[in-house]
């Protein structure tokens, strides 16, 4: 996956094509930034609920970054803090 965090979109790559996208993505606010660079999938849950935030559903995680940080579905509207949202389609 890519992430344009400035332009808040992304992309499914696979050997080098783009397969899926841009799609809207919601990115981390001020003090919760997404973190840049290159990462691998370090874990996924399709249930996956926040043990830091009251047990908010964070549905099909999948884990990238220390922190617990993750592209899941949620909110496009309003800033994560610090993972990558997508809507559902």
């Amino acid at each position: 996956a890519c992430v344009d965090i400035d332009s808040r979109q992304a992309w499914l790559i696979d050997d080098g094509e783009v397969v899926r996208g841009p799609v809207p993505v919601s990115t981390g606010g001020e003090g919760r930034e997404t973190p840049r660079g290159a990462f691998s999938v370090e874990w996924k849950n399709k249930n996956h609920r926040s043990a830091e935030f009251n047990g908010a559903p964070m549905p099909f995680a999948v884990f990238f970054a220390a922190g617990g940080i993750a592209f899941h579905e949620g909110n496009l509207h309003t800033p994560s803090a610090g993972c990558v949202r997508m809507s559902y389609d």
